[in-house]
């Protein structure tokens, strides 16, 4: 009886995304969400509309691959820094200038790793650097973006610039934090942010679709790949629409590998990232390091008043995109393409949500869809 209310209540998570895609909020979505219950596993999983609409039609599958945008800070940039901790590299209090000497300049000594992983560093939240190498080009002829040069560019200008407030002073959410994480793993690891998160996360984990997608010097991912992956923005100054290759505007720049964006992944492989974070957290898997994990997990208070841990956020009372049921003992972010996860660590439950929520949209959306969802999934593996 309870298994027949959950999946007619489950049923209403459908609903809720098929009324989306009729008013052109989404082009399509996958949604798979998992909780113990009674000494059983109840799961879900919704697969809904096209993963593109233009150039041509590609229905939405279980397989299909995400341009997961913002997601990439907790599960690439923040999951090294953990790596790096647990091998004595760096420490969270560490001046970011130890290990990236540019970043003295302008008065940061007091910044740290702690800073930037909670947004509190101090750094403008974001800036135009494509638009600044766009105009060069346009300028000089040269070919500049997705090169090494291009990279490099970003990273100085980042490393080099002022802050808008006194470290651990506010938290404002924002990219730069990220790509200067993103260039202390690799100063630290001497390897290639790619490459360390390939062979400290996602292989060790058997996430076999998680990836960076570099520019190689404009040579095109393989078609059948390049067919698994979710359509998003049809960019009006790169003129196309943007079909295996990164949204974001810095990391395309970047050459498609940065800290702040520019991973791509399948819900089924963030499922299994999520599921390990579980296991770690409650003791049942050594696939991290438990007690860095919890402490990545908790609230840092930089300022009093502020939601985030380290690399992750946490539910917002009355206003968060997880909803209304999940815990205070909650991990989660999202990617501004249309993608979220979050995990309730106490009552272990997950849900991944992936949309391409930027692919020939009707209009601009407050996209709502998120929260109604991750509600009904609670209060449907909760009936009964």
């Amino acid at each position: 009886m309870k298994r027949s209310l959950i999946r007619r209540k489950l049923g209403r998570v459908d609903r809720e995304i098929d009324k989306a895609i009729a008013k052109a909020e989404v082009a399509g979505a996958v949604v798979l969400a998992r909780m113990p219950r009674d000494g059983e596993i109840v799961e879900h999983a919704s697969v809904r509309g096209f993963a593109a609409l233009r150039p041509e039609r590609v229905p939405m599958t279980p397989e299909t691959i995400f341009d997961l945008a913002s997601l990439t800070k907790p599960l690439a940039t923040a999951t090294a820094i953990l790596w790096l901790i647990h091998d004595g590299a760096v420490t969270l209090d560490d001046p970011v200038s130890k290990h990236l000497p540019a970043f003295s300049e302008r008065d940061k000594d007091a910044v740290t790793l702690r800073h930037l992983l909670t947004h509190s560093s101090g750094l403008k939240p974001w800036r135009a650097f494509h638009e600044l190498l766009l105009d060069k080009e346009r300028k000089t002829g040269e070919r500049l973006i997705g090169t090494p040069a291009a990279r490099e560019f970003v990273i100085d200008r980042v490393l080099r610039s002022g802050l808008v407030h006194e470290p651990g002073s506010a938290a404002v959410y924002g990219d730069l934090d990220f790509i200067a994480l993103g260039a202390l793993v690799e100063a630290v690891s001497h390897r290639d942010l790619a490459v360390f998160c390939r062979e400290r996360i996602f292989d060790p984990f058997g996430m076999r679709d998680t990836f960076f997608v570099p520019l190689l010097d404009g040579a095109r991912l393989p078609e059948p790949l390049r067919r698994r992956i979710a359509a998003t923005e049809n960019c009006p100054w790169r003129e196309r629409i943007l079909w295996g290759e990164v949204h974001d505007p810095n990391a395309w720049i970047m050459g498609g590998i940065a800290g702040h964006a520019g991973l791509f992944s399948s819900a089924v492989d963030l499922m299994t990232f999520a599921q390990s974070i579980v296991d770690v957290w409650h003791g049942r898997s050594d696939a991290l390091p438990r007690d860095l994990l919890r402490r990545f997990t908790e609230r840092q208070g930089i300022p009093p008043d502020s939601d985030w841990a380290l690399g992750w956020d946490t539910p917002t009372q009355g206003a968060s995109s997880s909803g209304r049921h999940f815990s205070a003992r909650s991990i989660g972010h999202l990617g501004f393409t249309g993608t979220s996860l979050w995990i309730d660590l106490e009552r272990e439950l997950i849900v991944v949500m992936l949309t391409n929520r930027l692919h020939q949209v009707a209009k601009k959306s407050r996209f709502e869809l998120r929260p109604a969802v991750h509600d009904l999934i609670v209060e449907a593996f909760e009936s009964g």
